[in-house]
């Protein structure tokens, strides 16, 4: 009676999924210019992401953020940087004795400008054997951090003050190159994401979808050097730090996360009814914008 109960549900949850796709399809909206308020707030209402292209291409931040501004604005700050061996920061992971972890990076104090050259040089040279460094703390960052480049940007996206009512909660600034790897995530409030240098590839799952993400809760875990103990602080061994070993290690006492643990990379291989899942795919270019609502899954 339970199994068939179980079934019926996923039957009608498959349907519900097949059902959405069919009336809002597998794509975004892409504007080509910024939407109004109102606009925005229909978007809102029917959970749906879109993207703005160039919406942001007047910001200072796009039009003049290299290495050397960035370094020359920056100074002698000292900055806060993840390190991992592949990227993938607060990540689904699997130790070498096979139990998967929710682990998070190693993390050092760094001044920016060793910081953003080692990125730089590690992207020119196609490096793929040297730890992934990158910028991620997600604590409005970009108005205490790296408060000297918040001028070139925008203190608010205009049509979403005015339509949400309030200014943003925080403000944050990612850095990274192409083998920095976010984790397949959901967040409980709208974000709107602003690529100014670069690319950055999103992969989109609706909250529609969320049986799918197969979350589950796992234990806390965090890279940590393998260095003996006594060689100095890791501030101290910045040079070291690039190829030395960073060894999973479990949080004491820590208290389960539930997190995403599909592989949207691997949803066309599985057996199992994923296959249910339509991810929406996106490239964002310098200058664009892209609105993802609440509780929507990103990678």
């Amino acid at each position: 009676m339970v199994a068939s109960s179980v079934s019926e549900v996923r039957k009608a949850l498959q349907d519900l999924v097949t059902t959405y796709h069919e009336l809002n399809g597998e794509h975004v909206d892409e504007l080509d210019e910024e939407p109004s308020a109102l606009e925005f707030m229909r978007y809102v209402a029917r959970n749906r992401p879109f993207v703005v292209r160039k919406g942001a291409s007047k910001w200072p931040a796009v039009q003049h953020w290299n290495y050397r501004y960035l370094v020359d604005r920056m100074k002698d700050s000292i900055v806060n940087v993840a390190i991992t061996p592949y990227g993938n920061a607060d990540a689904v992971v699997t130790a070498a004795d096979g139990a998967r972890y929710f682990a998070k990076p190693y993390e050092v104090e760094e001044p920016f400008a060793n910081f953003l050259a080692y990125v730089q040089r590690q992207e020119r040279d196609g490096d793929v054997t040297s730890n992934v460094k990158y910028a991620q703390t997600q604590n409005d960052n970009l108005r205490g951090e790296y408060s000297q480049l918040f001028e070139d940007v925008e203190e608010d996206v205009s049509w979403a003050r005015i339509a949400l009512e309030q200014k943003p909660d925080a403000i944050n600034l990612w850095i990274g190159n192409s083998r920095s790897v976010t984790a397949l995530h959901r967040d409980n409030y709208e974000n709107i994401y602003c690529q100014v240098i670069g690319q950055k590839h999103f992969t989109l799952i609706s909250t529609v979808e969320m049986e799918y993400i197969a979350e589950q809760s796992l234990p806390a875990a965090t890279y940590l050097s393998s260095a003996p103990k006594g060689t100095g602080e890791p501030s101290e061994r910045l040079p070291e730090l690039e190829y030395e070993q960073l060894v999973i290690t479990p949080d004491a006492d820590s208290v389960p996360v539930p997190c995403a643990t599909l592989d949207v990379n691997k949803i066309e291989q599985d057996i199992q009814g994923i296959h249910q899942c339509r991810p929406i795919r996106i490239t964002l270019g310098p200058g664009d914008m892209l609105y993802l609502p609440a509780m929507w899954s990103a990678e």
